[in-house]
């Protein structure tokens, strides 16, 4: 498979993650701010929004103020916001375009289909019932998207390019998300009744809510839940189950075997798996927490340059 392939394939899977982690962050603060009756707080909440989904320094140098409505598009639909949801699917689908004949038809129609339809969204008017169905919309276009690669591609190289782009771009997204719940925790009053829905909000963020209250009590405190998205090897989005399938599947592009040009990345993937290993949550206050989950998010950035470089991917100008 030659390495332009490969790289479309892994970028493709990164931005539809990243769209899809962005409009769910969106979407619980729509709601979160329908509910609140502290405006202050909900401030706060949205400045946290755009450190999960974009970055707060690029907002405040293009606007004076936060203004909810100016957050909103510059979140959804704003060109120069080089994550924002429109640009993500939009970089999703160039990919997908150029890679045609390696993926299944459909995942290009479904694609495309978003595309065709988002201009429309962008000529409405902007209401609140109307960004929460784009947000529903193109939340069901990314899953969508990742049931048609799971049904539909035989498991070779190529799906093995899109699955490591998907799960890199899942575990640092979880960390982001989890780093700014921590720091609302550990600024939040102690024995406080905010705690309780800071955590819920990190489960609902991160499409964990029902798996969670399956096997917990749903009292929302922060070490389960932390425990949970951290560290629980049988949920989707959590840390540890992320970054065990990028091992996995590197040890699959390579043959089960490291060779010298790829020694360097087997070494950062296995120095992860170590330091995830020793970890304990429970042991750690919220200050260390984010120590680690920083650290951790500095580790995904060391393993996607080292990923390009061993397989001469090219590193877009959009990452963050």
């Amino acid at each position: 498979m030659l390495s332009r392939v490969a790289d479309s394939l892994y970028w493709m899977s990164r931005n539809i993650e990243r769209a899809e982690n962005n409009a769910r962050a969106l979407s619980v603060q729509l709601v979160n701010m329908l509910e609140a009756s502290d405006q202050d707080m909900l401030d706060r909440d949205w400045e946290e929004v755009l450190e999960i989904s974009a970055s707060a320094e690029d907002y405040y140098n293009r606007y004076e103020r936060l203004d909810r409505d100016a957050m909103i598009h510059y979140l959804t639909i704003s060109p120069v916001n080089l994550n924002s949801l429109a640009n993500c699917m939009k970089y999703a689908r160039d990919n997908a375009r150029s890679t045609r004949e390696i993926i299944p038809d459909e995942l290009w129609q479904s694609l495309n289909r978003f595309h065709l339809e988002q201009k429309g969204w962008e000529e409405q008017t902007f209401t609140i019932q109307h960004t929460q169905g784009y947000l529903k919309n193109l939340i069901t276009a990314s899953m969508t998207a990742q049931g048609i690669i799971e049904s539909s591609m035989s498991r070779g190289n190529p799906y093995t390019f899109i699955k490591i782009g998907k799960w890199l771009e899942r575990a640092e997204k979880t960390a982001r998300i989890l780093n700014v719940i921590c720091e609302k925790h550990r600024k939040s009053t102690p024995g406080g009744t905010h705690s309780y829905y800071y955590w819920l909000t990190g489960l609902q963020v991160l499409n964990g809510y029902d798996a969670y209250i399956k096997d917990n009590p749903p009292t929302m405190d922060a070490k389960p839940v932390l425990r949970f998205l951290i560290d629980e090897p049988a949920f989707p989005r959590s840390i540890r189950y992320c970054m065990d399938h990028v091992l996995s599947a590197v040890h699959k592009l390579e043959g089960g075997k490291i060779s010298s040009y790829s020694e360097e990345l087997f070494q950062m993937l296995a120095t992860i798996e170590e330091e995830l290993g020793r970890t304990n949550i429970e042991e750690l206050d919220m200050e260390e927490l984010m120590k680690f989950l920083d650290h951790f998010q500095d580790r995904c950035y060391a393993v996607s340059r080292l990923f390009t470089e061993t397989y001469y991917l090219v590193e877009p100008v959009h990452v963050t």
